[in-house]
């Protein structure tokens, strides 16, 4: 079997021609295409580094202070919250609602000693003692005034208080 000679005719050579022409054209625009897109790829790469260890040392000093701060106030604790509790609330029949809204209204008058130093209001218990049994409480056209009962100083400072009912 033979191949026909394609080769000798002029239309045949010229759309050979054209396949390796193309062929080649569009291998020169692929090669520049990928180079144009592996050149941004880089690019981003190397201000995505740069900004990874411009983060690792911030993070670094951050920690570095983070460390020194905390040393500094391993002898100054500090308020953090409130827990409140009412011992009586049963004596005057007092819905858990109820409870709930005395117990919010002395936590938001304690919100000013929040962060501040353990040891500087455990001195000044007093001042605590009379912020909290100073103040009158409507609730249901009711006036009650708290009593501080016991409390207890840690970074949770716990308050136990008991209701009298003043009209």
């Amino acid at each position: 079997m033979r191949i026909p000679p394609l080769y000798q005719k002029p239309g045949w050579q010229r759309f050979f021609a054209g396949v390796v022409i193309g062929a080649l054209v569009s291998w020169f625009v692929f090669i520049f295409q990928y180079g144009v897109f592996q050149e941004k790829q880089v690019k981003m790469i190397t201000k995505q580094q740069d900004r990874i260890i411009n983060l690792e040392q911030n993070l670094d000093t951050i920690m570095e202070n983070n460390t020194k701060l905390n040393e500094e106030n391993k002898q100054k604790l500090k308020i953090q919250e409130f827990k409140v509790d009412i011992l009586n609330q049963k004596k005057y029949n007092l819905a858990p609602l109820d409870v709930h809204e005395l117990t919010d209204a002395v936590v938001k008058d304690l919100n000013d000693y929040v962060g501040r130093d353990i040891n500087d209001l455990s001195d000044n218990k007093e001042l605590l003692r009379k912020a909290i049994e100073n103040k009158l409480y409507p609730l249901d056209d009711k006036m009650y005034k708290l009593q501080v009962y016991s409390v207890t100083f840690d970074t949770i400072l716990e308050i136990s208080l008991k209701i009298v009912q003043i009209r």
